[in-house]
């Protein structure tokens, strides 16, 4: 290769490179306007949410409250994988759900919440699984045996429906 074809493809490479260069700035200019919109967009809702908590009465609360859709999908996954140990980011992958920090720690808190109800239990640090049925023990055999009109649970805290069924099941009539 001579100095002159050298010349030549260092100047084609050069305007390939510009080319580039120029459609990113584009790129950058359309990124921008559209985040400056978008901000615009936040601020006024922000005022929006603002005026609505002033204008309703103390003691109302002006946001809704957070949605059990996001629960159920996250109890829904559990059922479908009973034997199966999840990580937060693990289930949002799973679920294809956002995986960013934020949105992972949201998560950690609902199945934190859960695992206090009693619907998961937590075999790790950071690791989550659905907590198992225990199999019916007959009267007498264990520390779950009926005591009257309340029996222990093996989950401190369940719902009243969970907790009135095992205390059916577990109650035998003299």
């Amino acid at each position: 290769m001579n100095v002159t074809e050298l010349l030549v493809d260092l100047h084609i490479r050069e305007n390939e490179a510009r080319a580039c260069a120029d459609e990113l700035r584009d790129q950058i200019a359309q990124f921008s306007a559209a985040l400056a919109e978008t901000e615009a967009r936040l601020a006024d809702l922000a005022t929006t949410r603002k005026i609505i908590a002033e204008l309703t009465p103390n003691g109302t609360n002006p946001d809704p409250p957070e949605s059990g859709t996001t629960y159920q999908t996250i109890v829904n996954a559990f059922n479908q994988h009973p034997d199966q140990v999840f990580r937060a980011r693990e289930l949002h992958e799973l679920l294809d759900m956002p995986t960013d920090e934020a949105s992972v720690n949201i998560t950690r808190s609902r199945l934190g919440r859960l695992t206090r109800q009693g619907f998961l239990t937590q075999p790790g640090r950071g690791r989550y699984q659905k907590r198992t049925q225990r199999p019916l023990r007959i009267r007498g055999q264990g520390p779950t045996e009926s005591r009257g009109r309340f029996c222990r649970s093996f989950m401190p805290s369940i719902t009243l429906s969970v907790i009135v069924e095992m205390v059916v099941l577990e109650t035998s009539a003299p």
